[in-house]
């Protein structure tokens, strides 16, 4: 172990430095884990490490390898491929990030990994010559084209050609048509295990899944045994020296990646393989300090980071790189060594409840991979100090803007339609397609963070649980409860029942925030028991809602903006049964044919009495412009 050890801090910074000018597009698309559980996890690791020594060869050489390992129920088999246009140096970077990803599906004994660049998939059976499942899907842009039926035909044009292309061409097939001042591009990718006929069922039924994307300027389809893709963007490797051409082949630094990433990953299951050990043989002579007792993921414990580094990246933690604080502690931006950007959050965690925060947080955000979630990237934890630490997102977080008499001016509704959207598919992946139910449980501005494009994230996961049903009552009692104030549904803070419903209540307050460009918890009207959402119901009532929108926003469609504003007042009803689901609300949002019930009272709501004692109609209440 030690020897592993003194290899890689030797060879890591020629291995940064090879990440750094690689480009391997190891962006997550999806991550998807089977349902069923390994009987004996300590032998199902040790077969799976052998198949990454046996398919790493494969991989080197052609850019695609399997393994099969193991007997009976411990049989595992293991399949791993690049991109056809991936360079060389491209394609081992991308698969070796997308084989440490797979053992987050552990202790299931199946799972896929889809990049950008490259796929990994593991199981308990021969799938190689699989080329469908009922699990296949698309992944769809938040974006729409501004002329849907052109672009939807050229599309349609483009990926019927490069389809034909990969099932004639080994496989692989990519290309480009001219659409309006620009271009549209699309790359079709079957695993080498298919044959053509197989190939083509696979990219039809892929074509199949990734129209549904339409209108958005962008659609992945996932399937079984191959990888569709269309963009508005070029997203495709150009280079001369591309895989198939051996130029680099065995270039000294490929060797160095090659070699360190072997050693993580042996090191990775050592310390995995210790753990259960350990735990077996000394469970009652644990200490309550040691932190080894917060049990994280074994996907979480291949990301620890020296505190060295971290005080390096950061300047010590110099307040000219802090980029903000709140109630779970400070986040501060980081440079490592290769000139990576990151974002450390430092926790306010003390002696007696970080072990709880800490294996709150790391566990649940380790098992979460989407491209709405803020990517957890590893933690450093000692006696002194617990950091968690994040990819960086240059553009802060929605609250810096929305709520910023100038900054606000920077999204118009297209922008903010798109946060939306993207929030949405976010959480409805945390409540239905992650491989646990996991509630946020403090969804707001301040937590949804923008990238350069302002695509959301959803980021700190301190306050969120696993629920196993979308009905589970808490054992928290009212003291116990978390959330931020304002953002909280009626049920949990009166009778701490936690559900997905409770994120869709708060989601629902986000709505109304970024229509309005207001802050919830600062809404301050005449009527003091008056809310942010009774006042939008109001208006919404006396078809007024022209009146509660952003005066900074120019506003073409307010059909299109009445329609959002019903959307979140549906999710913040009283009753939670009527509240919808974040995958019905995806719906609402996308299809401006489809039509949606009217929302029902929200909670705290009190109609004044007229002059007979009577309680007034909604329509005849006012409330002050809060813009």
């Amino acid at each position: 172990m030690e020897t592993r050890l003194i290899y890689i801090l030797l060879f890591m910074p020629l291995l940064k430095q090879l990440v750094t000018k690689a480009n391997p597009r190891t962006d997550i698309v999806a991550r998807i884990c089977g349902n069923v559980t390994s009987n004996d996890s300590r032998l199902y690791v040790d077969e799976f490490t052998k198949t990454l020594k046996i398919i790493k060869d494969e991989i080197y050489m052609n850019g695609f390898g399997t393994a099969v390992v193991g007997e009976g129920l411990q049989q595992i088999y293991v399949m791993a491929q690049c991109h056809g246009d991936l360079t060389y140096d491209d394609c081992v970077i991308c698969t070796n990030f997308c084989l440490t990803l797979l053992p987050g599906c552990f202790p299931k004994t199946a799972g896929r990994i889809y990049l950008d660049g490259c796929f990994a998939r593991f199981d308990s059976y021969d799938f190689f010559n699989e080329s469908v499942l009922p699990s296949d899907s698309s992944v769809c842009g938040m974006t729409e084209s501004t002329t849907p039926i052109d672009f939807n035909a050229t599309i349609k044009l483009l990926l019927d050609r490069v389809v034909k292309i990969a099932v004639t061409n080994h496989g692989y097939g990519d290309g480009s048509e001219r659409w309006g001042s620009g271009s549209v591009f699309a790359l079709a990718n079957c695993w080498k295990t298919l044959n053509e006929e197989s190939c083509l069922s696979c990219l039809q039924n892929a074509a199949t899944n990734i129209l549904t994307c339409l209108p958005s300027t962008e659609g992945r389809a996932v399937d079984a045994g191959c990888f569709l893709r269309y963009s508005d963007y070029k997203f495709l490797n150009d280079n001369e020296d591309l895989f198939s051409r051996k130029g680099s082949l065995f270039s000294f630094t490929t060797f160095v990646f090659v070699f360190a990433t072997v050693c993580i990953l042996s090191i990775f299951v050592g310390i995995c393989l210790g753990d259960v050990i350990y735990k077996g043989l000394h469970r009652q002579r644990r200490r309550k300090a040691e932190l080894d007792v917060v049990e994280t993921s074994m996907f979480a414990r291949t990301m620890h980071f020296k505190y060295s580094t971290l005080e390096k990246a950061t300047d010590y933690f110099s307040q000219a790189n802090k980029l903000g604080n709140g109630g779970y502690g400070e986040v501060f931006k980081g440079t490592l060594g290769d000139g990576r950007e990151i974002a450390i959050k430092r926790l306010y965690v003390n002696y007696f409840n970080r072990n709880q925060e800490i294996h709150n947080e790391i566990n649940i955000i380790s098992r979460a991979t989407h491209r709405n979630l803020a990517r957890f990237l590893g933690f450093c934890i000692t006696n002194e100090v617990s950091l968690l630490i994040y990819e960086f997102v240059p553009n802060k977080s929605l609250d810096c803007y929305i709520f910023d008499p100038e900054k606000k001016k920077e999204l118009d509704w297209n922008k903010r339609l798109n946060i939306i959207m993207g929030t949405a598919e976010g959480l409805e992946y945390l409540h239905k397609r992650c491989d646990v139910t996991i509630v946020h449980r403090d969804v707001k501005a301040s937590n949804i963070l923008l990238d350069l494009r302002y695509r959301p994230k959803i980021a700190d996961f301190g306050l969120a649980r696993f629920c196993s049903t979308t009905t589970e009552k808490t054992t928290e009692n009212s003291a116990n409860i978390a959330g931020t104030l304002g953002y909280m549904a009626p049920e949990y803070i009166t009778r701490g029942l936690l559900t997905d419903k409770a994120d869709v209540y708060s989601f629902g307050i986000l709505i109304l925030e970024i229509v309005g460009g207001i802050q919830n918890n600062k809404f301050q009207p005449d009527n003091s028991l008056d809310t942010l959402v009774t006042c939008a119901w109001r208006h919404f009532q006396s078809n007024t809602v022209s009146e509660i929108i952003d005066e900074s926003l120019e506003i073409e469609d307010i059909e299109e903006v009445t329609r959002i504003v019903q959307v979140g007042l549906l999710c913040t009803q009283e009753s939670l049964m009527l509240r919808p689901e974040m995958t019905e609300v995806i719906q609402m949002i996308k299809r401006k044919d489809l039509e949606i019930p009217r929302p029902s009272k929200p909670p705290f709501i009190c109609e004044p009495l007229n002059a007979s004692g009577l309680h007034s109609s909604p329509s005849s209440n006012t409330c002050t412009d809060y813009r």
